[in-house]
């Protein structure tokens, strides 16, 4: 498969963030962490794979801005590009020795997302979008599952933990969702979820309460697999709302149907 320039910059700098996420991965039991928040866990690997993601975009594409989950806002002198990336996506997966983790980077321009990439280094399984040109994993085409009844699917989702409010929604979330599918999975990082909705191996997936770095290049990849998302009121303010819904045309309208149940 031919990549364009941007692509290749793009994986060529979550690979390289990916390998030392790899070696601290296998060193995870002597990680120094520190303490975000309740539940919500920062390591000095998450840390240094964001230094690398940004010396080496900023290398390559001098002046573009940044949204990026530790550094924040970065703003740069082209006014029309904006990278936006999470370092290690699966933080609490990363630090429990679990396998389900990722580097997002997604590529912004004049508001819209056109490149993204979604790497995890422990199942070395790179997922890139480029608006217009496809999704793939590992050079491989992808396409959303073809399931159009909820009560045949898998889907996936996320559940607020410790230190976040919200449980009672998700619960009432839950049991609308359990009560319509044939099953329910927590990945634990949203970027994965998207990237698993656009390989068809979760035919949908819906959570709230995120941030744009979880959702960017994942959006980016269910589309070009053929997908739709939106936030849960049907609307694109995916970044603003914080919230997603996606799968197929059939599976993601019923699931919006779904979640509009309060009860």
């Amino acid at each position: 498969m031919a990549r364009s320039a941007i692509i290749n910059v793009m994986v060529q700098t979550a690979m390289k963030a990916g390998r030392s996420l790899a070696r601290d991965f296998g060193e995870v039991q002597n990680l120094q962490v520190s303490l975000k928040g309740p539940g919500d866990y920062v390591s000095q690997a998450d840390r240094k794979a964001e230094e690398i993601i940004y010396t080496e975009l900023s290398k390559a594409r001098p002046g573009y801005s940044f949204l990026m989950e530790e550094r924040g806002e970065v703003e740069g002198d082209d006014g029309q590009h904006r990278w936006i990336v999470d370092p290690l996506d699966g933080t609490t997966n990363f630090l429990h020795g679990i396998p389900i983790f990722a580097i997002s980077i997604a590529l912004e321009r004049q508001g819209q997302i056109v490149a993204g990439v979604v790497y995890n280094p422990a199942m070395d399984e790179l997922y890139t979008a480029e608006r217009g040109g496809g999704a793939f994993m590992n050079d491989r085409r992808l396409r959303v599952a073809a399931r159009k009844n909820l009560s045949d699917t898998v889907v996936s989702t996320g559940i607020p933990h410790l230190g976040r409010g919200h449980h009672g929604h998700a619960l009432i979330d839950l049991k609308n969702v359990m009560g319509e599918t044939a099953g329910i999975r927590r990945l634990g990082a949203a970027s994965l979820d998207l990237a698993w909705v656009a390989a068809g191996r979760f035919d949908g997936y819906w959570e709230s309460w995120l941030a744009p770095w979880d959702l960017a290049a994942g959006i980016l990849l269910v589309r070009e697999a053929g997908g739709f998302c939106s936030d849960r009121n049907g609307g694109q303010e995916m970044f603003d709302d914080g919230s997603i819904v996606a799968g197929n045309e059939a599976i993601h309208k019923a699931l919006l149907k779904t979640l509009q149940k309060r009860a």
